[in-house]
């Protein structure tokens, strides 16, 4: 008897409405995990599984089913589950039409989510977006955008291959001052490593129309040490790393070449 209980216990939570919360989360998780992942032993499905109170199993085809509408996976002949509901069709649709509007949603969710499990007592909100929730929700958009670049190019520099996430960074390619539009966007993003993507910032290197490394004229008038030579110059020509989901957006890197670059 214990035994069939359990079984009617999963299926019962596997036939279960999914809520508009649970999908935030679920596509936030498909978002912020690199491809090959998405298994129901990963230990992030397993959490999140833990915390809306479902099966890992379902949690992983649900990611799947995302996967499914992903146009990067059907580019590479890569397909997810057919099994896409209404909800998931929508709630997709919705979240890439405004990519930071659901950055602050579903890092919202996550709170709601967690404070709700931990049993904390949840506060009244202001009804105003007053100047803490403003700061609050860029650093939500700037969680999300980090997590989903880094996710893309699994977690490894674009140029170097590096893989030491503390001394990696999600550059933004229109700078985050410039288009409000893209700065959760992650085919606005590119995972460099700190040097480089300070460099990348200031309009010190850019990327040619074939991905290659270019590196600005004031980094070669300038006397040189062996780390400028290796770190800098010796990389020019190299062919960034494109990854598999959300590729550097062309016009985003025109904009890079044309405006921040300095020749």
């Amino acid at each position: 008897m214990g035994e069939r209980a359990a079984v009617s216990t999963e299926q019962n939570i596997s036939r279960r409405a999914w809520k508009r919360d649970e999908l935030l989360l679920a596509l936030r998780l498909y978002i912020r995990t690199p491809f090959g992942r998405l298994h129901r032993t990963n230990p992030e499905i397993v959490q999140l599984a833990i915390d809306l109170g479902r099966t890992p199993s379902a949690v992983a085809m649900k990611t799947s089913n995302f996967a499914s509408l992903d146009p990067d996976h059907a580019a590479r002949g890569v397909v997810g589950l057919r099994g896409a509901s209404r909800a998931d069709r929508e709630i997709w649709a919705e979240a890439h039409r405004n990519l930071g509007a659901f950055a602050v949603e579903s890092e919202s969710a996550q709170t709601r989510t967690r404070d709700a499990n931990e049993s904390k007592e949840v506060r009244a909100r202001p009804s105003g977006p007053t100047e803490s929730e403003v700061t609050r929700n860029e650093r939500l958009v700037q969680s999300f955008f980090r997590a989903a670049v880094l996710a893309a190019y699994d977690g490894r520099c674009a140029v170097t291959g590096l893989s030491v996430l503390m001394l990696l960074n999600a550059s933004h390619i229109i700078p985050w001052s410039v288009d409000a539009d893209r700065r959760a966007d992650p085919s606005n993003g590119i995972a460099l490593n700190v040097l480089h993507d300070r460099a990348f910032d200031r309009g010190l290197i850019t990327f040619d129309q074939s991905l290659r490394l270019i590196v600005s004229s004031e980094l070669r008038t300038r006397k040189t040490t062996t780390f400028h030579r290796s770190a800098l110059l010796d990389f020019e020509g190299s062919r960034l790393n494109v990854p598999e989901r959300y590729p550097p957006d062309e016009d985003a890197l025109r904009y890079h070449r044309d405006t921040v670059f300095r020749p």
